[in-house]
């Protein structure tokens, strides 16, 4: 998916169904047979078709919607304002994803470049949190920490041997991307959440050789991590076939990304469930490494 619009979020991410009379709606730029390079539509959501570069292409998708749940999928805002007015004129709130390493203090002082973020994947996520809240429609902020699901990139290494290779980076609070989604429903389909801003982290830190331990803990097997510098962590992104733009940015997140202790509570303060650890997603997931 390209982003999510509708009443509550999907089942597949959030491993929940949404609250008693959601009906979500998912928005893709393609829907068909997978063969055929097209986005799968999760439970029961409904599919719709539509482009976040195009909003012209987004008021029917948004037709009878009250809440988005906006994930972002570009570098840059180019776009943004015109989503967001077109979400504005159909939706009463908007949920948005965003980054815990977001440090919005500085915006708040008269010299803003001071206030920069510390690489363009933060930055993107700080100017989309201002557009958002200038947009007029009730918004909540899910400031979420590195997601678990980064780990699929590891999956075609653990599937031919016994070592991952690539950058590495400070160890923080991983959180189970179910986790996120649970927390999205809430805020979608109850009141009391307008304007909060939500820092959503797991249960305990973990480094990248630590979660490459825990999933071959989860598969049977050992495995290690391996960093290998930036530059050739580079080259290998791009043999992979990804953006230049992206890589780098990729790249400039992992190197400036500082060691951070931060846990929060807030997965269970909002769901009464407490956040999944790491090792339980891997667990949860052993098919996408064997």
């Amino acid at each position: 998916m390209v982003g999510s619009l509708g009443g509550g979020t999907d089942n597949e991410p959030g491993g929940r169904a949404p609250a008693a009379g959601a009906a979500p709606r998912a928005l893709s730029r393609r829907q068909g047979v997978p063969d055929e390079g097209a986005e799968r539509v999760p439970g029961d959501a409904e599919g719709v078709v539509g482009d976040l570069r195009d909003p012209a292409m987004l008021e029917a998708a948004l037709t009878g919607v009250r809440s988005v749940f906006l994930v972002w999928p570009f570098l840059t805002t180019e776009h943004a304002p015109a989503v967001l007015d077109a979400i504005g004129r159909h939706a009463r709130r908007v949920v948005y994803v965003s980054s815990s390493g977001v440090d919005r203090t500085a915006d708040r002082t008269a010299d803003r470049t001071a206030g920069r973020q510390t690489d363009p994947i933060r930055q993107l996520h700080a100017d989309m949190e201002e557009l958002i809240e200038k947009s007029g429609v009730a918004w909540t902020v899910l400031r979420a920490d590195t997601f678990a699901s980064n780990a699929r990139g590891w999956a075609a290494q653990i599937r031919a041997g016994d070592v991952v290779r690539g950058p590495d980076s400070a160890a923080t609070a991983v959180i189970d991307e179910r986790d996120i989604a649970a927390v999205a429903v809430r805020a979608l389909t109850e009141d009391g959440h307008g304007g909060a801003t939500y820092v959503l982290t797991g249960p305990q830190v973990v480094s990248r050789a630590e979660q490459v331990r825990a999933i071959g803990a989860a598969v049977g097997r050992p495995l290690r991590f391996e960093a290998v510098p930036p530059d050739v962590a580079r080259e290998r992104m791009l043999a992979d076939g990804r953006p230049p733009a992206l890589v780098d940015a990729l790249l400039a997140g992992a190197e400036a990304r500082q060691a951070s202790e931060l846990i929060t509570n807030t997965v269970e303060d909002i769901t009464g469930a407490p956040a999944r650890t790491f090792a339980r997603w891997a667990a949860d997931r052993v098919d996408v490494f064997r």
